[in-house]
């Protein structure tokens, strides 16, 4: 692997930033352990994590993937090291929870723990890495959406259960928990609680609330016809719907819902079917057929319709940050959210250039941090990082020596 550009290294300065971290995350911590006197035992640190190493800066990882040859890497986006892994062959898609990728095949979804991870205390974050390695298989199918305590697999079937977060960190999935019914979309954990649809999958569905044990505790009154497409924000989540979006959030305890109509009547092949965002971003975006693209502001509550022409695929990393776009000319074009103009533009980046492509599935993808944005090129077998404050500029290029034609970021 060849990387055009300087990487990230460790400085002076950033191991006195871990330091300085580690001490102010002490002092916040009212129940650290402290030495006792004479002793010469040490105090475990706060945020100690067993196995895994603190950082002082997050620790970006890309999980990519070639379905045809099953060529399966991470790369490490802060020393620019590509990790080759075992194969995963016959891919359908690929998804991730922020620390875990999930590769889907029709034998079964594989586990892979990216070894990169940020733990939010509120007034302060941690960042950790660790090793690499897999952690086993979930059934065909699966769809997963995951928080700090636990992790929700959905089946095509409707069925779902609940794995204990703890396990897939100890690198075992651990006994599941079978939740009762079936469910028309995702089991989507949220706020110490499971958020759910249930009905018909292609028609009329309510909102339910369980807890973790599975039993429902609030059904808030609102439905969602045809459900497509979800999300996880700071203002709660967010399921695609024929007419809109539904909006469930908690509020002390309470859960409430709220629509948030498209405005105008949309033709079902402009339909926001899926949505892609960056991970704690309010701001989601979606192919609106093959020529705009949906933006959905979920403080506003509003919609706004881009008109960019031919779209490969989306992204954006909102507050003011522009929508990147990926179409027809192999390039990426900057578009500004509020006037709809376009703003900065790159050279032709991709290789070979296919049509429109949901989420999940092989082709290229924008992948969006506070930062930077990744691009990868399957056909030309690299990923470029880009400044998307910076005129959209190419900040580095990895050559990969394998086809990314699937890609995911985690450290997340």
């Amino acid at each position: 692997m060849s990387v055009r550009r300087n990487v990230t290294s460790w400085t002076p300065t950033a191991v006195v930033a871990l330091a300085l971290l580690a001490t102010s995350c002490a002092g916040q911590d009212g129940d650290a352990p402290s030495p006792k006197a004479g002793s010469s035992a040490s105090a475990t640190p706060h945020g100690y994590v067993e196995g895994a190493q603190e950082a002082a800066e997050q620790q970006s990882r890309l999980l990519l993937n070639d379905p045809a040859t099953g060529d399966t890497r991470v790369l490490d986006l802060v020393t620019g090291k590509v990790h080759e892994v075992s194969r995963t062959a016959g891919t359908s898609g690929l998804t991730t929870d922020g620390r875990f990728g999930f590769l889907h095949t029709e034998g079964g979804t594989r586990v892979l723990d990216g070894g990169a991870w940020t733990v939010d205390h509120g007034d302060h974050v941690h960042y950790y890495r660790a090793a690499i390695r897999d952690v086993g298989r979930l059934p065909a199918g699966a769809r997963v959406r995951s928080d700090a305590a636990v992790t929700a697999v959905t089946g095509e079937d409707g069925r779902a259960a609940t794995y204990p977060r703890a396990g897939l960190e100890d690198g075992e999935l651990g006994i599941p928990r079978t939740l009762p019914g079936t469910y028309a979309g995702v089991v989507v954990p949220y706020a110490e609680h499971l958020l759910a649809l249930t009905g018909d999958p292609g028609g009329s569905t309510k909102a339910v609330v369980h807890d973790r044990e599975g039993k429902r505790v609030a059904s808030p009154d609102a439905e969602c016809e045809d459900p497509r497409g979800d999300a996880v924000t700071r203002r709660g989540v967010v399921f695609g719907c024929e007419d809109g979006a539904l909006l469930i959030s908690e509020n002390d305890g309470r859960f409430e819902a709220e629509k948030i109509p498209y405005g105008a009547e949309v033709p079902a092949g402009e339909r926001a079917l899926s949505f892609q965002y960056r991970a704690g971003s309010d701001t989601l975006t979606a192919p609106a057929g093959d020529r705009a693209v949906w933006v959905l502001d979920v403080t506003e509550r509003t919609w706004a319709r881009v008109e960019t022409g031919p779209v490969v695929t989306a992204n954006t990393a909102g507050e003011g940050s522009p929508l990147l776009v990926l179409q027809d000319d192999g390039a990426l074009h900057g578009y500004d959210i509020t006037t709809g103009k376009k703003v900065s533009g790159t050279e032709r980046l991709l290789t070979d250039v296919p049509g429109a492509r949901a989420e999940g599935t092989p082709g290229p993808a924008i992948e969006v941090d506070r930062s930077r944005a990744y691009v990868n090129d399957p056909a030309g077998s690299r990923v470029y990082e880009i400044d998307y404050n910076d005129d959209l500029r190419v900040a580095r290029t990895f050559a990969l020596g394998m086809k990314p034609a699937l890609m995911v970021e985690t450290g997340r």
